[in-house]
């Protein structure tokens, strides 16, 4: 929710809304991410959805483009960090968009050494992804960007 919330719902955050307004964003239909198994257990998560469903991310572009989705939260277990789990989600991510009509993907990761916004991911495993940096948001985190082709009917 760090990139979803509205000012109403970071005030209510205190009362634990989290939980309540991305069910209420999943129960409306609005592709809110996607999550990785091993076995029945959910073990990593990405927030990939249309861009316009997330506050200001700052960088080049149009926010509400429809066509464009987003990359920007990782999370994978502790004690499967390094498993190669990220990379299998990014690719799994952009299937995803591809499978909901988007044209361009975003991400906005940082660099290995920065304090802050890791949980956006790395630079590294984006252009190994074949992503482009067309930009910055902020002094940390890089704007790289893909097209994604449509699926074939």
């Amino acid at each position: 929710m760090a990139w979803r919330a509205t000012p109403a719902e970071v005030r209510d955050e205190a009362r634990g809304s989290r939980k309540r307004a991305i069910k209420r964003r999943i129960d409306a239909g609005t592709p809110v991410g996607i999550l990785a198994y091993l076995g029945e257990e959910p073990i990593a998560w990405c927030s990939i959805a249309p861009r316009a469903s997330y506050r200001d991310l700052g960088g080049p572009g149009e926010a509400d483009d429809p066509k464009v989705w987003s990359i920007v939260c990782f999370f994978v277990k502790r004690d499967l960090r390094g498993e190669g789990i990220g990379p299998k989600l990014v690719e799994a991510a952009i299937h995803t968009a591809r499978q909901h009509g988007a044209k361009t993907l975003e991400a906005y990761p940082v660099d290995a050494d920065s304090p802050s916004y890791r949980f956006m991911g790395f630079v590294p495993r984006f252009a190994k992804a074949k992503f482009k940096e067309v930009g910055r948001a902020g002094s940390r985190r890089h704007v790289m960007r893909r097209t994604v082709r449509a699926v074939r009917s």
